[in-house]
């Protein structure tokens, strides 16, 4: 298995191009499967994630062809037609490894009026059930049967109704698979407290460009009516917020001064919020966002919540930027109830972290010291990382499939930017 070795120490100084967002990736790349008409990706990210979507894709009867990137993109371009689906069955041997896959529901019900979806895997970080996902579709007109582990859904006369949803509590995928089920069903559907991420509204603008009618894009409540058929199109990708959060995580704890190319500073006013709260530099440029530290990280204290506020989806990497900062920073964890898994690797390299229940106490230290640490999942990954470039001497990190499943050409960049780091082949 890969490892990836890191001798800390290093500033980082330079530009780090941000890639196509993994998170609107994989909502993108079912729409493919609600037209025969061709849906062609930009700044498609290099990830495990998205090959394996892609894998999942062929295996519904849609055609997919790749192509290197343009001068504009970081990423690869891909084009997806489904012209004829072969199967609505997504098989468990497929899904298990990959949460996203879920997303295929929405779309296989709306163009064959029925799907057959084995429930997810992916990280281990907490309890994620589909419930919102199937009470949605339900309430648009869909049949639901629960049975050996798979999702059976069924749109009477094969076509959704229409009708109208209100979420308990936010759900961003849920949000997901109920806008692309929409798009085709015969009424209006009525969608309310949606999420409000940058990548829904990324989800939005693709359905539009696909001949879509959606109205309230990027508020709480989306209107969908339904077309009897959406046509192909070409779309870009947007750029990477958590990745490029990351990064800004990661030239914070080396007191160093990175240009985050390609980030848009109106996707992540929460985590750039957060970043001028620990003491950092962060102006706008012509082509993203400069981030700079000079001295140790003043204390944060930040609650996760959906968006507009701070992401789950960044707290172990402020974490882990705190552990060298100049007090005690406070973080509360509101979205998941296990996503603290990083804190025991951390400790292992000299952090001082004291968790209760959903909150953590992290109290500065003068100095990490690198350890062989293990990859529990995606963003704790990162959270090794982070540390690891500050650390004395060497860190192994182990099990680094889960950062291949979301940072592409991690070694790359940070290799550019100054970091002493190397990724060791298995065998």
């Amino acid at each position: 298995m890969d490892q990836i070795v890191i001798r800390g120490g290093q500033r980082l100084k330079g530009r780090i191009p941000i890639s196509g967002a993994k998170n609107a990736a994989l909502t993108l790349l079912p729409c493919a499967l609600l037209t025969d008409e061709p849906l062609t990706l930009r700044n498609l990210p290099r990830l495990a994630d998205v090959d394996g979507f892609g894998h999942l894709l062929n295996q519904l009867g849609c055609s997919t062809t790749i192509e290197g990137s343009r001068p504009e993109d970081f990423g690869r371009v891909m084009t997806a037609r489904t012209t004829t689906l072969t199967s609505t069955v997504a098989p468990y041997d497929i899904v298990r490894k990959m949460r996203a896959s879920i997303l295929v529901l929405g779309p296989l019900l709306a163009r064959a009026g029925e799907a057959t979806v084995s429930l997810p895997g992916g990280c281990a970080i907490g309890n994620r059930p589909i419930d919102l996902h199937l009470k949605a579709l339900e309430a648009f007109g869909a049949q639901i049967e629960l049975t050996s582990g798979y999702v059976k859904a069924v749109a009477p006369g094969g076509r959704l109704a229409g009708g109208k949803f209100t979420f308990p509590v936010v759900s961003v995928g849920a949000t997901e698979n109920a806008l692309m089920a929409a798009s085709l069903a015969k009424g209006t559907c009525v969608l309310e407290n949606a999420a409000r991420e940058p990548e829904i509204v990324d989800l939005c603008n693709c359905l539009v460009a696909m001949g879509a009618h959606v109205e309230g894009i990027g508020t709480e409540t989306l209107t969908i009516e339904g077309v009897d058929r959406l046509h192909g199109a070409t779309y870009r990708v947007m750029a990477d917020r958590i990745e490029a959060g990351s990064y800004a995580c990661a030239a914070v704890i080396t007191e160093g001064d990175v240009e985050l190319v390609g980030a848009k500073a109106d996707e992540m006013e929460a985590t750039l919020s957060a970043l001028r709260q620990a003491g950092a530099t962060v102006e706008e440029t012509k082509t993203g966002i400069r981030v700079a530290m000079s001295g140790r990280a003043q204390p944060v204290t930040l609650s996760t919540a959906p968006y507009p506020g701070f992401a789950t989806d960044m707290q172990a990497q402020f974490m882990a930027m705190a552990t060298l900062g100049s007090g005690a920073s406070l973080f509360t964890e509101t979205i998941f109830e296990n996503r603290y898994m990083h804190v025991p690797e951390l400790a292992r390299m000299g952090c001082d972290i004291d968790v209760r229940g959903r909150s953590a106490v992290v109290r500065g230290v003068d100095r990490l010291v690198g350890a062989p640490v293990m990859a529990t999942d995606l963003r704790a990954s990162m959270s090794l990382i982070i540390a690891g470039l500050a650390a004395q001497g060497t860190t192994e990190v182990n099990r680094v499939y889960h950062l291949d499943r979301g940072y592409e050409r991690l070694e790359e960049k940070l290799q550019a930017v100054g970091a002493d780091i190397e990724r060791i082949s298995a065998g």
